[in-house]
């Protein structure tokens, strides 16, 4: 139990005469003096109707709230956006969604300190806001914790169980004249069935797992369904436990240590998890000031076995990851395979490994494999560096078997010229597509490239060819592609300097990605490229593209 005062912050804001006007608003909208009295306990979340993913955060907020009350504090809500990945892929307005995370976390800091909240509780859906409001927690340093809302249950298309994986990769089924366009939008109608993120081990999804296993998350909440009923006790325990934070005067601080955020790089490798995770977890080391590198992620992920079985590389969702077991049988996999710092605190005042120790597996479940029978030896992606990349990219390793590509390059300044191409039919087998401009300043905003490497995939083009980019990838993007390629084009980045035909290796095991060309010849070609100039970009997206980062550093803006 701390010494702490309940009310060591909200107190400024509601005690003494002089404060007597602040109460007089509070009392208006509904607040006694006896919820003044108590802390005020801030719930953050970001309920919005342009997406499914967040759509139940009212109904977990008003739970939450529930069990504030029950515990003894004053809940106060509030809202911040989100924008949905999977509605703006392809399309500028894509380039929003990682400058969201900024803005996110920014929105929440700001609320919570201007208001003096004693401590949070941040309720997150989709890609963004996951690492954004776990960002506003490792800023404020308060007490408080992350509800993830829960993934969407799969939807049903002719007796087969979809997520929105497969609509993008019809998307390149039709344009290749392999499906129908009445199949297309019968997929279309039944691939997302409810509130939710997406099902697969996408970017929402691994994310919800590393930051429960990094000990943010309450253990065992992240995979409950959205749309469960289970979710909604899930939530009142969580205002209950964030009271129980506040008396033990447990900070944020104390949880994203690096022992804590290499846990979570390890869970990331185990799931196959988005190659987003290596932005979000050094964005979210940096913002809790812990040293942390783009290495750091290759070595943990070559010694960590791949074991889930998920989606978009392999068979089964978030919801049968629920059903087999949830977190707590990865941290018991984790755990058994010597890569778990069981000492790492969570924010329930427990440990990591006490939480692996009570995990209960399912019997027969195929979801997680044993140790003996891993999907692969290492992990799902690795770090790669070459004259291509002097920084680091990202590549990633999950569902698939090639750790080696060497053809020629075909070259897109922007991801509508390259969508252009795929559709027209004019990628062929061998080739490497190289998209540029799409990093974080030359974007701006680092789009994802699923539309793109979807209709590849549909199009039966995915083992036979290679994409690298310095913009994104989905979580759902499978197959044997480079992305965050830094320095990216925008910011003098030899990616700029690649011409159709040049010959581009990948090579995984050798940890390179080179363009046989001569360090001169380079040179001499970056001194002649001019990025494109973007029009008509929005003044939000203006000002990020001006502070933002490099990728290889989590692309923050500073």
């Amino acid at each position: 139990m701390s010494d702490l005062p309940l009310k060591h912050r909200s107190r400024v804001l509601t005690e003494g005469p002089e404060r007597a006007a602040a109460r007089a608003y509070l009392h208006g909208i509904g607040y006694s003096a006896e919820d003044l009295a108590k802390p005020i306990i801030g719930v953050a979340h970001s309920w919005i109707e342009t997406m499914p993913c967040n759509f139940n955060n009212r109904v977990l907020a008003a739970k939450v709230k529930e069990g504030i009350r029950a515990a003894g504090g004053t809940p106060m809500e509030l809202n911040t956006i989100a924008i949905s990945d999977g509605i703006t892929m392809g399309t500028p307005g894509m380039r929003a969604s990682l400058v969201s995370r900024e803005l996110i976390a920014d929105s929440i800091e700001l609320v919570a300190s201007a208001h003096c909240f004693d401590a949070l509780v941040t309720i997150s859906g989709c890609d963004k806001t996951i690492p954004g409001t776990v960002m506003a927690l490792a800023r404020l340093n308060i007490p408080g914790l992350m509800l993830y809302g829960g993934s969407i249950k799969p939807g049903c298309y002719r007796g087969q169980e979809v997520t929105i994986q497969q609509v993008f990769e019809a998307v390149g089924q039709f344009a290749a004249g392999r499906i129908t366009e009445q199949q297309l939008h019968e997929l279309e109608e039944a691939a997302s069935p409810g509130a939710g993120a997406c099902g697969g081990q996408f970017t929402a999804n691994t994310m919800a797992v590393a930051f429960e296993v990094l000990g943010i998350s309450p253990s065992g909440s992240s995979m409950v369904p959205a749309e469960d009923s289970r979710k909604l006790d899930v939530a009142v325990g969580a205002g209950k436990l964030v009271m129980e934070v506040l008396r033990a005067g447990r900070r944020p601080s104390e949880i994203i240590t690096k022992r804590g955020l290499e846990n979570a790089i390890a869970a990331v490798a185990m799931s196959g998890g988005s190659t987003n995770a290596v932005l979000h977890l050094l964005a979210v080391a940096h913002e809790a000031g812990v040293p942390l590198s783009i290495d750091e992620f290759d070595a943990i992920s070559e010694a960590t076995p791949l074991l889930c079985d998920l989606q978009p590389g392999g068979r089964y969702v978030a919801t049968d990851l629920y059903e087999a077991g949830g977190v707590p049988l990865l941290l018991r996999r984790l755990s058994e395979a010597g890569m778990l710092h069981r000492d790492a605190m969570t924010v329930t005042g427990r440990t990591v490994g006490e939480h692996a120790d009570e995990a209960v597996e399912t019997e027969g479940q195929r979801v997680v494999h044993d140790l003996a029978h891993p999907l692969k030896r290492t992990g799902g992606f690795a770090i790669l560096r070459g004259n291509v990349a002097p920084d680091g990219c990202v590549v990633k390793l999950a569902g698939h078997e090639r750790r080696l590509h060497r053809g020629p390059a075909r070259v897109f300044d922007g991801e509508e010229a390259a969508m252009a191409a795929v559709l027209a039919k004019e990628i062929v087998a061998g080739d490497v597509v190289v998209i540029r401009g799409e990093g974080p300043a030359g974007g701006p905003g680092m789009r994802e490239m699923l539309a793109v490497t979807a209709a590849l995939i549909g199009e039966g083009l995915g083992e036979s060819i290679a994409l690298i980019t310095d913009g994104r990838f989905s979580g759902a993007t499978h197959g044997f592609m480079a992305a965050h390629i830094a320095p990216e084009a925008a910011r003098g980045g030899p990616i700029g300097a690649l011409r159709d035909g040049d010959e581009v290796s990948i090579d995984v095991d050798a940890r390179r990605i080179d363009v046989n060309l001569s360090e001169q010849e380079i040179a001499t070609r970056l001194a002649r490229y001019e990025p494109p100039v973007r029009e008509g970009i929005e003044v939000a997206i203006a000002k990020y593209a001006k502070l933002v980062g490099s990728a290889s550093e989590g692309a923050l803006t500073r």
